[in-house]
C-alpha cells in the first residue's frame, strides 16, 4: 500500500484519537487506523467508519458513556 498523498510506502497501523465535535464539546475516540509515517494521512476501513458513526449517534442521543478528562476555559475579551 502506498500513500495517495505523498506516495510513501511507509504506512503502519497506529492507535490515534479521532475527534467528534458535538456543539461546543469535543469527544475523543481511540481507533486503530493505517497512518502514513511520511505525511500523517489516515486510512479508515469500513468497520472503523461504522464504529465512529455508531458512537456519534450514541453521543447525540445521550446513550454513550462518556468520561470527562478536563475542561476548556476562555479568558474574556479585555476592553
Amino acid at each position: 500500500m502506498k500513500c495517495v498523498i505523498c506516495n510513501s510506502p511507509n504506512i503502519e497501523i497506529k492507535e490515534v484519537e479521532e475527534e467528534i465535535q458535538i456543539e461546543n464539546d469535543i469527544v475523543l475516540i481511540p481507533v486503530k487506523v493505517h497512518v502514513c509515517l511520511q505525511c500523517g494521512e489516515r486510512y479508515y476501513d469500513r468497520k472503523t467508519i461504522r464504529k465512529l458513526e455508531k458512537i456519534e449517534k450514541e453521543i447525540r442521543t445521550n446513550v454513550a458513556n462518556l468520561q470527562p478528562i478536563g475542561k476548556v476555559v476562555r479568558v474574556p475579551e479585555t476592553v
